[in-house]
């Protein structure tokens, strides 16, 4: 039996070897990535941006650190122990929800930032001019809403981009925030590094719940029961401004929030964004 065994190994002492060296290099990596920032994904992986809430009202670790994100003038949250939250909304298409949400900010004096995608600039001129109008930032969600993950070459990553700067300033006859927001949350190294160097600030989130389905609306106690204790000084929220159910609360959230201690800031201020 013995001498079977030390056969065996001889003939496939080979590939013992190599598979031996493929886990030695694949824990370099692994050592190589904490190091550099504790990120999770290494350079060149794609992954979809991901939260995991492990203290109620404290911030939720993303599968990136704050650390990584900076290098590429990215964010998911605010570091301050302040109780203040910055609001977005994405935005891809207008189903009749919007005006409530404007109105409720306005009654609250709460400046939020709006993600928008080329089919909102085309279709709701007059509701991107009350953003404007009304104080809101307005920013970049890409024009087709494609997985930019999948985008590896610089002109069409930023084809992207300039369709909506162009829209937006023919709406508006101002320029654009650089302020973007990945659709899906799907990212990669070399998309953070591509908005930089267009003088983007890319923005992910640290609290948001599951609202868009248009045909399966959370109800008001579901929405409560995720965005009331998930919330944290310094968090940057997304809402989607399709969604029924946000249209219907976000006065009663908003003032929730406030009770709870919690003011609202101004992200673009916050970011510095000329």
């Amino acid at each position: 039996m013995m001498e079977r065994w030390r056969s065996l190994l001889k003939r496939h002492r080979a590939v013992l070897f190599s598979l031996a060296v493929v886990l030695a290099v694949a824990g370099l990596l692994t050592l190589s990535t904490v190091k550099n920032g504790g990120a999770v994904l290494t350079a060149a992986e794609i992954t979809n941006w991901g939260l995991s809430f492990q203290e109620e009202g404290k911030p939720p670790v993303g599968n990136a650190t704050a650390e990584y994100l900076q290098q590429y003038d990215s964010l998911y949250c605010v570091p301050t122990e302040e109780k203040v939250l910055y609001l977005t909304f994405d935005a891809g298409f207008e189903n009749g929800n919007t005006g409530k949400i404007l109105d409720a900010l306005k009654k609250h004096q709460v400046k939020a930032t709006f993600f928008l995608v080329g089919n909102y600039f085309e279709t709701q001129p007059d509701l991107v001019k009350r953003m404007v109008e009304d104080g809101h930032t307005v920013g970049n969600h890409t024009y087709s809403h494609p997985d930019m993950s999948k985008i590896a070459d610089k002109a069409s990553f930023q084809a992207e981009l300039q369709k909506n700067e162009k829209l937006y300033q023919n709406i508006t006859g101002q320029e654009m925030k650089k302020i973007y927001r990945p659709p899906q949350g799907k990212f990669c190294q070399s998309n953070l590094e591509m908005a930089k160097s267009l003088g983007y600030e890319t923005v992910f989130w640290s609290l948001a719940y599951v609202d868009w389905y248009e045909n399966q609306q959370p109800t008001k106690e579901e929405a409560f029961g995720k965005l009331l204790p998930r919330v944290h000084p310094g968090a940057v929220v997304l809402l989607h401004s399709t969604s029924q159910t946000n249209g219907e609360i976000l006065d009663e959230l908003l003032t929730k929030w406030e009770e709870m201690g919690y003011t609202f800031g101004d992200l673009e201020a916050c970011l510095g964004i000329e």
